[in-house]
């Protein structure tokens, strides 16, 4: 699952989703999507905005958190 941090950056820096909204040009209601980490679909286009607003890179904003129920599958050996 990818965990999306953009709470925890603003909180970070203490701006509300307004004043992201503000300085990078993204909609309201897909800041307000990426805080809340609903089931979003998010533009890279977006992405690049909100990490030159925030001045950071996108890996600060994403977390990949393996599922605790998925066990992961072995790699199959290379074929000659």
């Amino acid at each position: 699952m990818i965990r999306i941090l953009l709470s925890r950056k603003l909180g970070e820096i203490k701006w509300k989703q307004a004043d992201l909204a503000r300085a990078s040009g993204v909609r309201p209601n897909t800041i307000s999507e990426l805080y809340n980490e609903v089931d979003v679909n998010i533009k890279l286009r977006d992405l690049d905005r909100i990490c030159k607003a925030l001045g950071c890179q996108p890996g600060d904003l994403l977390e990949y958190v393996p599922d605790a129920d998925v066990v992961p599958r072995p790699i199959p050996p290379k074929r000659k």
